[in-house]
């Protein structure tokens, strides 16, 4: 099964990226089931029902969140009724939402997805690894393909919960910090890792957010409201692919595809 993983979307532009090119790449790569992370798709900020609806729409089979999960109230209420947007396993238990689901891919398989966040210079949360160990085993009850997204700021965090995870899932993508990484790999057991996906958003931009802003922001140390940049975007992705008797990845492969 073909896999796309689709890094933070960032606001109105990296939404429409996603738009022109999901279904592109379903149709011409094979591509089965699509995994988005869209905590930044809002504004840069947060997320929204319609456009959770948008992304479903565009193609996507899963959202997942992080940090920002939060930043639009609305939300609460939806991800209580939507199991396919995630936010992370880690949570206190009785916040709303899930942190992980099982869903239909095209081919009429079944997908588990797993939604982590990291703890060193982030929101103090459960262990990830602990919580992580216990989610997967619930997952493998279900199904063999399991998809971890590990939302962290810190390298050496995504890439111990690579480790941690080889062989007992499919696959273990970072996201987060929107500049993607290099160091795609298949793990010794079998999953498939890259440490950061990137982002879907402006390419002349901090990160997404317009770069005027964000050198004011660091050269004053004054608030700043920050706005998602304008102009042509950049939709960082990685596709893979699973053989799902199993649940071991066989292929992987970094996507950078500049509008």
């Amino acid at each position: 099964m073909k896999i796309l993983f689709i890094g933070d979307i960032i606001g109105e532009p990296g939404r429409k990226t996603v738009a022109r090119h999901v279904p592109k790449l379903v149709r011409e790569r094979g591509v089965e089931f699509v995994i988005a992370n869209a905590e930044n798709a809002a504004g840069g900020f947060g997320i929204t029902p319609d456009i959770a609806r948008e992304l479903f729409a565009a193609g996507v089979h899963v959202i997942t969140s992080g940090n920002h999960i939060w930043d639009k109230k609305e939300i609460i209420e939806y991800i209580k009724k939507e199991p396919r947007l995630l936010r992370p396993a880690n949570y206190p238990k009785g916040d709303p939402g899930n942190g992980s689901v099982v869903a239909t891919a095209l081919s009429g398989e079944k997908v588990g997805v797993l939604q982590l966040m990291g703890r060193v210079a982030m929101p103090t949360l459960d262990c990830p690894f602990r919580v992580g160990r216990h989610e997967v085993e619930a997952l493998r009850r279900e199904v063999r393909t399991v998809i971890v997204d590990m939302h962290a700021e810190a390298t050496s965090e995504k890439m111990a919960m690579g480790w941690y995870l080889d062989g007992d899932v499919s696959g273990v993508f970072g996201t987060h910090t929107h500049v993607q990484t290099a160091d795609e790999r298949i793990l010794p057991k079998g999953t498939a890792y890259l440490t950061e996906v990137g982002m879907v958003g402006p390419t002349e931009s901090v990160i997404g957010i317009t770069k005027e802003i964000a050198i004011e922001k660091f050269l004053t140390q004054m608030p700043r409201r920050f706005e998602v940049a304008p102009g042509p975007c950049v939709f960082s992705a990685v596709l893979f692919d699973v053989d799902t008797a199993v649940g071991k990845a066989v292929s992987i492969e970094r996507l950078r595809i500049q509008d």
